[in-house]
């Protein structure tokens, strides 16, 4: 209890006020806790600021995973291009509409924009790669199955992402006063695209 209270009171400072301007002692007084509670569970800043893009990365992970099986599992019978191309959509769509509504994710992304407390790197595994190698085996598996033509999945499934996730929160950035419609628009052209580019010629 403690621990999520601590994640939860630095997310929101250190988005709100940039995380070099907040201190620990200001952690400790927003969750509520004394500041050697804060340190017993993270040591130091950067480990908390780090503690904070991997709880939602974990949580990206699990509902990437949802997704996955609700849309592209194997026993989807998708078969055509055309259905291939509703499934995309449906897995985007969920996916977009969930992460791009969380006030977790848009602090996440926000905080990766920062660029200032993590190892280089670390911005690219959280906010585009989390899903990305569960996405790129599904990739891989319609290109088995002549559906696809993708000789590098994990950069089809960068294309994708880009086309779908990151075009909708640089269009969206806003948790609080999303447009989920504009959300589905977004990721259904965006998978549409995708497929005129990967898709196998009929």
């Amino acid at each position: 209890m403690k621990r999520r209270a601590i994640l939860d009171a630095a997310r929101e400072l250190f988005v709100r006020q940039g995380v070099d301007r907040v201190s620990m002692d200001a952690v400790a007084a927003h969750a509520k806790v004394s500041k050697a509670t804060v340190y017993d569970y993270f040591g130091d800043k950067r480990r908390l600021f780090l503690a904070i893009l991997a709880a939602a990365t974990e949580s990206l992970n699990a509902l990437t995973e949802r997704a996955i099986a609700a849309h592209l599992a194997d026993d989807a019978e998708i078969t055509t291009r055309d259905r291939l191309e509703e499934a995309f959509i449906g897995f985007s769509v969920e996916l977009g509409t969930t992460m791009i509504a969380s006030a977790e994710y848009a602090a996440a992304f926000a905080l990766v924009a920062q660029q200032r407390w993590h190892s280089p790197g670390t911005s690219d595994e959280v906010s585009t790669r989390a899903p990305q190698a569960a996405l790129a085996e599904r990739i891989a598996h319609f290109a088995e199955a002549g559906l696809l033509e993708a000789s590098d999945v994990t950069m089809a499934a960068a294309h994708l992402a880009a086309l779908t996730i990151l075009l909708a929160y640089d269009d969206q950035p806003n948790a609080a006063n999303v447009d989920l419609g504009r959300i589905r628009h977004i990721m259904t052209e965006g998978v549409r695209t995708f497929m005129r580019a990967y898709a196998k010629p009929q």
